[in-house]
């Protein structure tokens, strides 16, 4: 098994930024694809940024240009740099890293942009 934890969420004005951090169990160095979703009440869940083979990164149209995801081998985390933040962006923030064909979730974190 692989545990993801992911921190870094919490209450932010708008305009302020967050850092989230996702820390695996495992190695990250080598897997397919890492990223990052959100889900707020009511809504569905949906991808927000991904890092895929080759260094790649993929984002939804209304984080661009304000979220920026990396990650770091030897501290085995992803990241997600949310900048700009809008009351739009509040949700919880779920960690997603695939090894192959095996796929894992964080527990999630709660971003919450409010004035």
């Amino acid at each position: 098994q692989v545990q993801l934890v992911e921190s870094g969420g919490g209450l932010v004005q708008p305009g302020g930024s967050l850092r989230l951090s996702c820390v695996a169990s495992r190695s990250i160095a080598g897997t397919y694809i890492s990223g990052w979703y959100r889900q707020a009440p009511g809504n569905e869940r949906e991808p927000v940024a991904f890092l895929v083979s080759g260094g790649q990164t993929n984002y939804a149209d209304s984080v661009k240009d304000r979220f920026t995801i990396s990650k770091d081998n030897a501290k085995n985390t992803v990241y997600l740099q949310m900048n700009s933040l809008k009351p739009e962006d509040s949700a919880v923030y779920y960690c997603n890293v695939r090894y192959g064909p095996d796929t894992y979730w964080g527990q999630g974190t709660q971003v919450t942009v409010s004035s």
